[in-house]
């Protein structure tokens, strides 16, 4: 799986559990953290905590584990890393102070539908 499909396989489970403004953000030309940034917001501890869950339990049934997860006590910014994608689920408020839209705003950008990619 190339790293573009599983930005996109992580979106599709981000929706599943009803998050929203998903953006995937292609960072690999600007940056050697990752080859992409997929970051979503959600409403509540409750729903960050079930995106995280969904999104690691899913893959890790397929074979694919995370390298490290962040922010999973505090549940108001969890990061999940994949060396090559970077998820970042973040509750609304959080979203909006940290921007990383706007600090990686070199990065061409992709904005996922409500619906499955």
């Amino acid at each position: 799986m190339t790293s573009k499909d599983l930005a996109k396989k992580i979106s599709n489970l981000i929706l599943s559990k009803k998050g929203y403004d998903i953006k995937i953000m292609d960072i690999k030309k600007i940056s050697s953290i990752a080859d992409y940034f997929v970051i979503c917001s959600a409403d509540s501890d409750i729903q960050v905590k079930a995106i995280a869950d969904e999104i690691d339990d899913k893959l890790r049934d397929e074979g694919i584990k995370n390298y490290h997860i962040e922010g999973y006590d505090s549940l108001n910014w969890v990061l999940i890393d994949y060396f090559d994608v970077v998820v970042n689920i973040f509750k609304i408020g959080t979203r909006n102070y940290y921007n990383l839209e706007k600090l990686w705003s070199d990065a061409p950008t992709v904005t996922v539908e409500d619906k499955p990619a």
